[in-house]
């Protein structure tokens, strides 16, 4: 069963959610407006209500009466998504989960955290430095660990650790019609039945509503060390990553910034970056391992073309170059004031990276529109960022064709049409195109089985 229309609460349903969460519920008008867009460039969409919930117990109560009153469920957390995932199509409440922000356990010996979902990246990364650990998962926005579950994200680490799927060990989730469910166990090693928990990471809020998480986390690298490395192109850049790669260096990050994206993040942070084609390094490990590393990794860049290579273990030079990086989405849009963006996501064989890239610049190039290109290119995922007119809705239009000719392209060599950030309202058509008819069947019986009434994150996925 799906939800095919709008459902705006009566004041009797109101008053029973409102009963359900000690009177945490909202229908004013900015409340509404901050939980009815994300950062993507689909036009915002209210909800009906804002739920705020505090409890697994809460988010169970909650779900099963929308469940038997067939009110939509949109769980949110700080709105950081690329894909439209919160945005209520169909009404109905969003859940705020980030005032669920306790850190429940830290296990050092263990190497694990637990955290409820609406704890953000960065204060759970300021608290596990105490024990001299880390949480590896770096998308770039401080999102929830809820959020970042839920899309599966990855970020710029993920070459050396891994993405939430690897680093979510167990969780807890409540089903559609309440029931709360514990998937996963804090071991290494689980071949115990289905694997449940990496059924539910990545499933968008569309299957269940994540509230606590197991991950996985590592110690703090006796040494960190950054560097950088100009080419004459774009595509002498790329197969020197891919080289990197192969030589079995153990890089932590290996990112990849074209000449108008450092043109961008030069004007936003105050940097003054050689405006070129740019790999960004990091390298983690022993002061001597890091050392050894940059100057393999030196040595391959000038292979391709690589010039002025500089590194640093200095802290506060690694934090900036880093941090320029993670601002490359907002430095972009910054260049165009009133403008929001498009990024794609994209992920192909590492042997296609090359050619992948090549397609995509040669398409956006032919196009009218301001774009940039960058990615975390040791791991084959790069993204395109198109620059539109939030005046001029038809824009839109021509740029989802763009983009579904270049991801087109990108299946038909092996890749996927997103690496991280999912598929969530902008991509329904190319998982079609890359998963087929008959396991995107699958997916549905599998949603159909635990929301039959559709109400979790509706016209999210799939239609």
């Amino acid at each position: 069963m799906a939800i095919t229309k709008r459902v705006d609460l009566s004041d009797a349903q109101v008053k029973a959610l409102s009963s359900l969460v000690s009177g945490r519920i909202s229908q004013n008008e900015s409340v509404l407006d901050s939980h009815g867009r994300d950062e993507s460039a689909f036009p915002p969409v209210r909800p009906s209500a804002v739920v705020t919930v505090h409890s697994t117990d809460e988010v169970s109560k909650v779900l099963a009466y929308c469940n038997g009153e067939g009110i939509p469920v949109v769980a949110f957390g700080v709105g950081s998504s690329l894909e439209g995932h919160v945005l209520p199509l169909f009404g109905g409440i969003s859940l705020d989960l980030s005032e669920m922000d306790s850190i429940i356990k830290i296990s050092p010996d263990d190497l694990t955290v637990t955290v409820q979902a609406g704890v953000k990246r960065m204060a759970l990364n300021k608290k596990l430095s105490n024990d001299g650990l880390f949480f590896s998962v770096d998308p770039g926005a401080d999102a929830t660990i809820g959020g970042m579950t839920s899309t599966g994200a990855a970020g710029t680490t993920t070459v050396r650790y891994g993405s939430m799927r690897e680093n979510v060990l167990k969780l807890t989730a409540v089903l559609a019609d309440g029931t709360v469910i514990h998937a996963g166990r804090e071991t290494r090693k689980l071949s115990a039945g289905y694997d449940l928990t990496r059924l539910i990471v990545g499933s968008e809020g569309t299957l269940a509503i994540v509230t606590e998480i197991t991950l996985r986390v590592f110690g703090i690298p006796e040494k960190m060390a950054a560097a950088v490395s100009r080419f004459p192109s774009l595509a002498d850049g790329v197969q020197a990553a891919i080289a990197i790669v192969r030589s079995g260096v153990a890089i932590a990050r290996c990112e990849f910034l074209d000449a108008q994206s450092i043109k961008n993040v030069n004007a936003h942070d105050g940097l003054t970056l050689q405006e070129a084609p740019t790999l960004l390094f990091e390298f983690h490990g022993s002061p001597r391992g890091v050392e050894e590393d940059a100057k393999v990794v030196q040595e391959i860049t000038s292979e391709f073309g690589g010039t002025d290579f500089e590194w640093t273990t200095e802290e506060g030079q690694r934090r900036k170059l880093w941090q320029a990086r993670h601002n490359a989405y907002w430095a972009g849009i910054a260049a165009f004031p009133g403008k929001r963006a498009i990024s794609t996501d994209a992920a192909v064989p590492l042997s296609k990276l090359a050619d992948a890239v090549a397609i995509a610049e040669k398409i956006l190039k032919e196009s009218p529109f301001p774009h940039s290109i960058l990615g975390h290119v040791a791991d084959g995922n790069f993204h395109t960022f198109i620059v539109t007119d939030p005046t001029k809705p038809e824009e839109l239009d021509a740029i989802r064709e763009l983009t579904h000719k270049t991801t087109s392209a990108i299946i038909a060599m092996g890749g996927t049409c997103t690496g991280e950030h999912g598929i969530g309202a902008g991509k329904i058509d190319s998982l079609l195109e890359e998963a087929g008819q008959s396991s995107v069947a699958v997916m549905k019986s599998i949603k159909a089985a635990l929301d039959p009434n559709g109400i979790l994150n509706p016209g999210k996925i799939f239609h």
